[in-house]
């Protein structure tokens, strides 16, 4: 199969070794500028940590990498599958979409790796059918891909989204759409709470990590996973069930915002609620 990734942030690039690695053909188009080789290059890097790591051999790295080729959005115009991971906004992925439009062929699959955003209003802006596939960090890692239609998505495209999460090793849940869906519906929340507890001087950051991975034998604490997920990305979901909904217990903490603003984002600028820099 021939995919396109459109992104090639951190969830852009793990989808796309995920493809990759299944032996399908990728081309991750790279949204503004031109530096494809800097984001080749930062893939192959991915990959081969994982040789250095002893959990992936040479042959197989360079197999997944070969498999991989870089360029702006016209490399979309022959491939069977659009997966959209850009940024996490409605206008910018409306604009994506229209611009994808006239390029692809018009049997092909779009797909939006969007982890809070009406599918509805999305598909209601372009001219095709669009499902919500949507991976988890680290998507090589983890098994989880929600499958989200609109009121109006064909059945045909969901089925066959959901069949190709299979192909890929991943164990898929079907999902009405609804602001958060599953999973961050319930995690975005926990993490606001841990933020608002921190922020109350309850506990220190490290503390309130370790309270939830041994009280509640969470692998991660909800302060750092709130750093490895992005916490511009947690605003993000915790705005738009907010404005969904307009239920306060949605409402993102004054402390989460501050840092947003301040560029504090957790392990993707080197700083959150730890410090990434050493």
């Amino acid at each position: 199969m021939k995919v396109a990734i459109i992104g090639t942030g951190l969830m852009g690039m793990g989808i796309a070794q995920v493809f990759a690695t299944h032996g399908d053909s990728v081309s991750m188009c790279v949204v503004t500028g031109s530096n494809y080789e800097k984001k080749e290059a930062k893939f192959r890097s991915n990959v081969q940590r994982l040789v250095s790591k002893g959990k992936l051999s040479q042959e197989a790295c360079d197999e997944v990498c070969s498999h991989v080729r870089f360029g702006g959005l016209e490399l979309a115009a022959d491939v069977d599958l659009v997966v959209e991971s850009a940024l996490e906004n409605m206008e910018a992925k409306i604009e994506l979409f229209q611009r994808l439009d006239p390029i692809c062929r018009p049997d092909t699959m779009f797909t939006t790796n969007t982890s809070s955003l009406s599918i509805t209003e999305l598909m209601s802006n372009i001219n095709r059918p669009l499902v919500g596939m949507h991976f988890f960090n680290p998507a090589p890692l983890m098994k989880l891909v929600e499958v989200i239609p609109g009121i109006l998505t064909p059945q045909s495209l969901t089925d066959q989204v959901y069949q190709i999460a299979i192909s890929l090793g991943k164990d898929p849940v079907l999902v009405q759409e609804g602001p958060g869906f599953v999973v961050n519906r319930i995690l975005i929340p926990m993490i606001n709470e841990g933020i608002s507890i921190y922020a109350e001087g309850l506990a220190t950051v490290e503390d309130v990590d370790k309270a939830m991975r041994l009280g509640a034998n969470h692998p991660m604490g909800p302060l750092a996973l709130g750093d490895l997920i992005g916490l511009d990305v947690c605003l993000e979901v915790m705005n738009v069930l907010y404005a969904e909904t307009l239920d306060n217990k949605y409402r993102p903490n004054p402390l989460l915002k501050k840092m947003v603003r301040g560029g504090l984002l957790g392990r993707k600028s080197g700083q959150g609620f730890y410090n990434y820099k050493k």
